[in-house]
């Protein structure tokens, strides 16, 4: 049997960190491609962490290689450069004893086909170990070392949120706990975590959703009691609360109109089973794939639909719907700890384009709720613009819309809707607004 890879891992996790800072791959693309290279459990499981934690903490390891360095790297050695990244990561933030992260990252040189950089690598994490606690007291003068976040974005944050902005940023840093939505068709809450205390998993109920549990520890889904027969999903508390938000019933139509990878879809389901029909729409028909597998798993129907919500002529049947879902594509501010690549592949001027886009989405899917409707308005972002002010101007342009307040413990009330900032009771950072049609 031949082996699956002929390179190092931390050669790989290097590669991995220059296909998104440089080609601009999202990290679990890049991730799932070079995991296929990997033939051992606990390969994937160290790949996956030095990637996620060098792209977590790369404004930081930036600044680390920029004081090491006489001079930069040439740019057709960026990949030595991610290399030295993600050495410095095990250094700075793994439980690895130091002599073994130098020899092996120094080792994956030789991979690169650049063997004039061993000495360079070996010489650079040398300093560290020597200088790490002056380096890291520098950070100060330097924002992006000091928050671990591209300027543009920590400006903004303080923007909006000037008296939340350092927990926001220091939130943003670290690990996301492992949460369930229990499908409350299979069971209940208590019920479930029975089952987990069974199976010896440590879980707690959360507070605010009623149908979500957190781990104390992450685990394989193959772990989890009933995973496969759909009796629980993998889902963030705060994205659960859109189901609950909406308040789909027996005989309501309900559309999800940016659906992928159909979570939502599920959730609202799993809590109303017996609407008339459940409308799912994607842009992208691939994605649709995934959400039919989430559907077939818990043992529930929708009805899949490609199209784009901006033109619903394309593929929409002229039947109003009572309840809208629109979880609209934004800048993913609210769960970069899950997905630390936004750091990188998120620019200021995408946030322009996308609230011109949610903007258009509302305005074309509006006309498709039933008089007395309701749509529920929701991002994972944490940017006013995208949210209470987007909603605000929507209801200024728009008279057949009032907003109906949500009354919550959770969250803040804005000027429009209601934001839950990542971290707050171990949530994701999500906003939600809700709004009716008035008959």
């Amino acid at each position: 049997m031949t082996k699956k890879h002929s390179k190092p891992v931390r050669a790989i996790a290097a590669n991995v960190v220059l296909n998104v800072s440089v080609h601009g791959q999202s990290l679990s693309r890049a991730l799932i491609n070079a995991q296929q290279h990997l033939s051992r459990p606990a390969e994937s499981a160290l790949l996956q962490e030095m990637c996620y934690g060098t792209l977590r903490w790369f404004y930081q390891l930036d600044a680390v290689v920029a004081s090491l360095l006489n001079k930069p790297l040439k740019e057709r050695d960026h990949d030595v450069f991610c290399l030295l990244l993600v050495g410095l990561y095990q250094l700075q933030y793994m439980n690895v004893p130091s002599h073994a992260v130098i020899k092996e990252t120094v080792n994956a040189v030789l991979s690169l086909k650049k063997s004039w950089a061993k000495g360079l690598v070996n010489a650079m994490l040398r300093e560290y170990q020597r200088k790490g606690t002056e380096i890291r007291d520098s950070w100060k003068d330097d924002p992006e070392a000091e928050f671990a976040h591209p300027l543009w974005m920590i400006e903004q944050i303080k923007q909006d949120w000037p008296g939340q902005s350092e927990q926001i940023l220091q939130a943003n840093n670290e690990r996301p706990p492992m949460v369930l939505r229990v499908n409350q068709q299979q069971s209940t809450v208590d019920e479930y975590l029975k089952k987990l205390t069974d199976s010896g998993i440590q879980a707690n109920a959360h507070a605010f959703s009623a149908s979500a549990i957190v781990l104390e520890r992450a685990v394989s889904v193959y772990d989890l009691p009933g995973f496969v027969q759909g009796m629980v999903s993998i889902q963030d508390a705060a994205a659960q609360l859109a189901a609950h938000l909406l308040g789909a019933e027996p005989g309501m139509r309900v559309l999800d109109a940016c659906a992928a990878p159909g979570g939502k879809t599920s959730h609202i389901l799993e809590a109303a089973p017996e609407v008339t029909e459940m409308v799912a729409l994607d842009i992208d028909e691939q994605r649709l794939i995934q959400v039919q597998e989430n559907l077939d798993r818990i043992g529930l129907k929708a009805t899949l639909l490609a199209g784009d919500a901006v033109s619903p002529d394309d593929w929409w049947d002229g039947k109003l719907f009572d309840r809208i879902l629109l979880d609209v594509p934004c800048s993913g501010t609210g769960v970069i700890r899950r997905h630390p690549d936004i750091k990188l592949l998120r620019t200021q001027e995408d946030i322009k384009s996308l609230v011109i886009r949610q903007a258009n989405i509302l305005e074309t899917v509006w006309p498709l709720l039933a008089p007395g409707g309701m749509l529920v308005y929701s991002t994972c972002s944490i940017l006013k613009q995208e949210n209470e002010q987007q909603v605000r101007a929507f209801l200024q342009r728009q008279p057949e819309a009032c907003e109906i307040k949500i009354d919550a413990d959770w969250g803040v009330a804005g000027l429009a809707g209601r934001q839950i900032l990542p971290g707050s009771e171990g949530m994701d950072g999500f906003f939600f607004a809700r709004m009716k049609k008035i008959k």
